[in-house]
């Protein structure tokens, strides 16, 4: 067992669950001071329930043992991982414990359950929020995550069995899809969801644009930061390995977010007149989202086109929600599935070796494509039917009122700023 790299990995998979924590920061800062607890704890439920559901048959559903030259489509579970079981020894030559492994993807669940919940921030009940957690994990994010992410490896460095969209995409066209950490796993997986709840709950009381401001810019920021330092665990942390190609995902996680901080503040200052502090941290996790699936395979300059081009486009994609009359609250479709897009598409033109300037050919974009457009359908439908059934049944988004009077304190019955004891 290789000492080093077990604890590479730990370590990586500590930095993404500081991302969750991280992003409740990013979210809460956004909505309005009475609703921060309730935003923040949209996120802190989803460590909670996600971070159990693993351990008792996330993982088996996951990453469920493979069978060398079968492709893995479209769901199964190995009912011998069920609560781990069968993970608990480290086999003999085994380059790091599997529990080491579990740790790791353990995180990457919780925070793609996470995600979701910005689209349906200051009107969402967290009873039922925490129901679709736990359905749309099951049927959504633990299958989606086995497709991308449960592979095995030949001796020569192909792909010897695996998911549909890792191996079966290598037997049927050649080239597998591309995506090293998450790109339609986690970001257009959660982007999909969070357009198809913002539909189930509908708008909030006077959507318009300029409804609501941030509450708290220094809240956002910080988030920010927390998310851009747990993100170099989730990119290089998924080589599983330190070396070179963990370099370079750890490179590549700090230049193309800076490069799409700077995209977002140009389009600011043109279309508004002002760069702002909310617009700089959105265009770092832009940045950061869309270079998820590419953070192994492209070169720097490659990197850095991709940061401004997300950077840029993502800024201008936030305001489509008030032009198609969606409330996705805090921009998870402008940022996590226009983003997730963005670099899972970018890698069939500019991807090492294969994309499109290498190869002098289509085939790597058109297998990007079919990827993030599957993942994107599948969980959109499967979301929306989730959402509808709640809302239908015990009901997902709450009164009107309460909505205007803020939930903090008919959700949670607590405040987020209490600037003075009345009892005292």
């Amino acid at each position: 067992m290789d000492q080093g790299n077990t604890a590479f990995i730990l370590l990586a998979a500590a930095l993404v669950l500081l991302m969750t924590p991280g992003l409740a920061f990013f979210y809460g800062g956004l909505v309005k001071a009475k609703s921060v607890i309730s935003m923040m704890m949209l996120s802190f439920g989803a460590m909670g329930l996600i971070g159990v559901l693993w351990a008792i048959y996330g993982y088996a559903i996951a990453f469920p043992t493979l069978t060398e030259g079968v492709i893995q489509f479209p769901w199964s579970i190995d009912t011998s991982e069920i609560f781990l079981s069968s993970l608990l020894e480290t086999p003999e030559g085994a380059a790091y414990p599997p529990l080491a492994f579990v740790a790791f993807q353990a995180t990457f669940a919780i925070i793609t359950v996470a995600l979701v919940s910005g689209a349906i921030a200051d009107r969402a009940k967290f009873g039922a929020w925490m129901v679709f957690a736990a359905v749309w994990a099951t049927i959504v994010y633990f299958p989606v995550a086995s497709w991308v992410f449960n592979f095995t490896l030949g001796d020569d460095g192909s792909f010897a069995s695996g998911g549909w969209i890792t191996y079966g995409m290598q037997t049927w066209f050649g080239v597998g899809a591309i995506d090293f950490a998450g790109g339609t796993a986690v970001h257009i997986n959660a982007g999909a969801a969070a357009l198809a709840l913002a539909l189930v709950l509908g708008k909030r009381v006077g959507f318009q644009k300029g409804i609501t401001v941030p509450h708290n810019p220094p809240f956002v920021l910080l988030g920010a930061g927390l998310l851009w330092f747990g993100w170099f665990g989730f990119n290089a942390g998924s080589e599983l390995a330190a070396d070179n190609t963990a370099a370079i995902a750890f490179v590549n996680t700090i230049i193309a977010p800076a490069a799409a901080l700077l995209g977002w503040l140009i389009v600011e200052k043109i279309k508004d007149g002002k760069p702002t502090s909310v617009g700089a941290a959105s265009g770092a996790v832009a940045g950061l989202v869309a270079i998820t699936p590419a953070c192994a395979s492209l070169r720097p300059e490659w990197a850095i086109l991709l940061g401004l081009i997300a950077g840029a486009v993502c800024a201008v994609a936030i305001e489509l929600k008030f032009k198609w009359g969606f409330d996705d609250s805090l921009d998870v479709v402008g940022i996590h599935l226009v983003g997730g897009l963005i670099g899972t598409l970018f890698l069939g033109f500019f991807a090492n070796s294969t994309g499109l300037i290498y190869s002098g050919n289509l085939t790597q974009l058109m297998v990007q494509a079919i990827a993030a457009f599957s993942v994107l359908i599948y969980s959109f439908v499967l979301a929306y039917a989730i959402g509808w059934v709640i809302q239908k049944t015990m009901g997902f988004r709450v009164k009107n009122e309460d909505e205007i009077a803020g939930i903090d304190t008919i959700v949670h019955g607590e405040e987020g700023y209490v600037l003075a004891d009345i009892r005292s």
